[in-house]
């Protein structure tokens, strides 16, 4: 009874005091936390890599961190030496093979990992010893084998071609490039001619040249004092031949002398890609580096960003929309505001980009944002510091940067001492309007039109066109000047007689098709079983069903094992034109058909048809001259993301009197999957179970 009373009373108190305070205003930022950071003790070893250490003994962990300091390297017509030369390091040595490199690293618990300019290593304290010292023999005695090096570039060069159509990594290295460049370091990109120059012995080269100890610095931090890291760091690391690093010289790229767009053309988008950016010259040692990052938080940098709020909250355009600040010591580094949209809304997504970059450069942020984001970063400061790595990087930031010694240990303090007039003159001049370059990248016959009569000081912003490459191109003809009278109708009819005549294929009752490919060393297998109105589609990996889609005509479900789940009402919808014996029976009958155009397709024209859709659009590709099906393009856009899976036809045979592509190739993940057909039978009795 006693306990209820005092548990009463303490409600009735606290209901009370809430009563007294105001929450229609900010709490007051309380004075700013007392950071204590170790001061690393350092020495420098005689072939010129620098180590500072840093004890720690809260938990009996060893962490280190090792960092090349280099100027930019320039790869010119072999880039992608550095990404391969990365990965090979820590493939063993030549004192150790790499399975029993990797083996020894699992059995201890332990990690390392290595870069083209980088490596690291984590363990218990125990064990660190040892752990340095495989670190120290794959820095110093690398296994450059030829072995290791062709599935190293066989890796890249897979990946590279999954990204030919990926409109993301299209935009992300054309920021860059459009930039700096295509003959400055920071513009260089990778690409499949560029990787296929690439050599073994350039490897072997390019680490002589640029994976030296002059310019590196290692940071050992945690459950170690420095004497003994210093004898253990000697120790392992004096093998490391001393060598200076080859040093060019850049001129620094420029901004543009106005405003513009960069257009570049992907018939495949189904949004677009958006970047306003500009070069600024911001390093972290400047006196207004701190006010810059809290003018970009403001402006968007994250969820409470004025560009999210916009973009996503208020407009609906997008998953998120962002702003970043970079610094650099070498060269300009880029501010850039991002978005990815819908591709209807590619224009006022722009203009309202603009708007908000515009509106923090002229007007001041107000009190309650300056407090709400130097909170934030106040709380993401001290958080940090739980991490080995942060503090390691800190140090690192004070060794590269030219920076004093109480950076961090008055961070917060400066952070705190900004003004509003502090962050407004922060954005006036490093988010230049002016001069910005604005990239989008995405579907020129839904967007270009509009996007060329955006207004800007009382002209439309000019629009200049590049192709995947970075080089500047004309404006692309997306009527590709289609036959006169050609139709969706006229595309498929020339298809059914392709592979077998229409009246044949209106005789199929129903269709089963098995294909089979391997990606990522798994055997995976399609089986696709068709009847009219109904469909069932199961993948097995190494020969064990995983998923399936089914359609039963009650709905359309995911499926896995026993148990499926309706897709949304929308999707249904959209897919419905496809369940016919073959999705073209129900693409000509469909009033959402579209003929886009003609693209190439493996060099040669392909009429494009677009099924738009609310959640699921599609686009199918046909032959000019064969009339055969050559490819499939499914995009499902979800919350604000897509997904997007492509699929090519080929090596076309007959079968039963009906010809079907007997290899496809698409995507599983970052991995190219291409399938053989192992079966194709057509009216075959299938049970009503099977589309259950």
């Amino acid at each position: 009874m006693r306990k209820s009373v005092i548990y009463f009373l303490v409600i009735l108190t606290s209901l009370h005091l809430s009563a007294q305070i105001d929450r229609s205003k900010v709490p007051g930022a309380g004075p700013a936390p007392k950071i204590n950071l170790e001061v690393p003790q350092s020495f420098q070893m005689p072939n010129g890599l620098k180590v500072l250490v840093v004890e720690n003994n809260k938990l009996p962990r060893v962490s280190v961190q090792l960092l090349i300091d280099n100027p930019p390297i320039s790869e010119g017509a072999k880039a992608g030496v550095a990404s391969l030369m990365g990965s090979l390091l820590g493939n063993g040595s030549t004192t150790i093979s790499k399975d029993d490199y990797n083996e020894e690293i699992d059995y201890l618990g332990a990690r390392i990992s290595f870069g083209p300019q980088s490596a690291s290593a984590n363990s218990l304290s125990k064990y660190f010893p040892r752990i340095l010292e495989l670190m120290a023999d794959g820095i110093s005695n690398p296994n450059f084998t030829q072995q290791e090096f062709d599935k190293e570039k066989a890796k890249l060069l897979t990946a590279l071609k999954a990204q030919e159509k990926d409109v993301s990594a299209i935009h992300g290295r054309l920021q860059n490039a459009l930039a700096y460049g295509a003959d400055h370091p920071y513009g260089e990109f990778l690409t499949e001619e560029s990787v296929g120059n690439v050599s073994l012995e350039d490897i072997r080269e390019f680490y002589i040249d640029y994976f030296v100890p002059s310019n590196a610095y290692l940071v050992v931090i945690g459950d170690i004092d420095f004497e003994s890291a210093k004898e253990l760091v000697t120790k392992h690391f004096s093998a490391w031949i001393k060598s200076s690093p080859l040093i060019i010289n850049y001129s620094d790229p420029l901004n543009t002398q106005y405003t513009q767009i960069n257009f570049i053309n992907m018939p495949n988008a189904v949004q677009s890609e958006i970047s306003m950016q500009n070069l600024i010259d911001l390093k972290m040692k400047d006196p207004d580096y701190l006010a810059a990052l809290i003018a970009n938080r403001i402006l968007g940098g994250g969820a409470l960003g004025r560009l999210y709020k916009n973009l996503r909250e208020d407009k609906g355009f997008t998953y998120g929309s962002f702003s970043r600040v970079g610094n650099d010591k070498y060269a300009p580094a880029l501010f850039s505001a991002s978005a990815s949209v819908r591709n209807a809304v590619t224009d006022s997504a722009v203009i309202e980009i603009i708007k908000e970059v515009g509106r923090i450069v002229k007007e001041p942020v107000t009190a309650e944002e300056l407090q709400t984001t130097k909170a934030k970063y106040v709380g993401s400061f001290v958080l940090a510091l739980e991490k080995p790595e942060t503090v390691a990087r800190y140090a690192l930031n004070i060794e590269t940067e030219e920076l004093p010694s109480d950076f961090y240990t008055t961070y917060l303090e400066r952070l705190n001492a900004l003004t509003v007039e502090d962050v407004q003159k922060a954005a006036q001049k490093y988010f230049n309007l002016d001069n910005a370059r604005i990239i989008v990248t995405g579907k020129g016959a839904e967007v270009s039109e509009k996007l060329e009569k955006i207004p800007y000081k009382g002209r439309n912003i000019p629009v200049f066109y590049y192709d995947t490459y970075a080089d500047k191109v004309d404006k692309p003809n997306y009527s590709n000047d289609l036959p006169e009278g050609l139709d969706v109708m006229k595309v498929i009819d020339d298809y059914l007689e392709a592979i077998g005549g229409k009246e044949q294929v209106k005789a199929i009752n129903s269709l089963k098709l098995v294909y089979e490919g391997s990606a990522m060393g798994t055997k995976v297998k399609t089986e696709e079983k068709r009847v009219n109105g109904k469909y069932v589609q199961t993948t097995y990996m190494n020969d064990n069903p995983m998923m399936g889609v089914l359609a039963n005509g009650t709905g359309f479900f995911m499926k896995q094992g026993a148990n499926k789940v309706a897709l949304p009402p929308d999707m249904q919808k959209d897919l419905a034109y496809a369940m016919g014996i073959l999705p073209e029976l129900g693409i000509s009958g469909s009033k959402r058909s579209q003929l886009a155009g003609i693209e190439a397709i493996d060099g040669r024209d392909a009429y494009r048809i677009d099924i738009p859709g609310s959640v699921v659009q599609a686009s199918y590709f046909y032959d000019v001259e064969t009339g055969l099906k050559v490819k499939e393009i499914t995009t499902i856009e979800m919350n604000g993301q897509s997904q997007v899976q492509e699929i090519t036809f080929k090596d076309y045979q007959e079968f039963q009197g009906i010809k079907f592509p007997t290899r496809t190739i698409g995507t599983l993940g970052t991995e190219v999957l291409e399938s053989k057909l192992l079966e194709a039978t057509i009216n075959e009795d299938m049970a009503a179970a099977e589309f259950e």
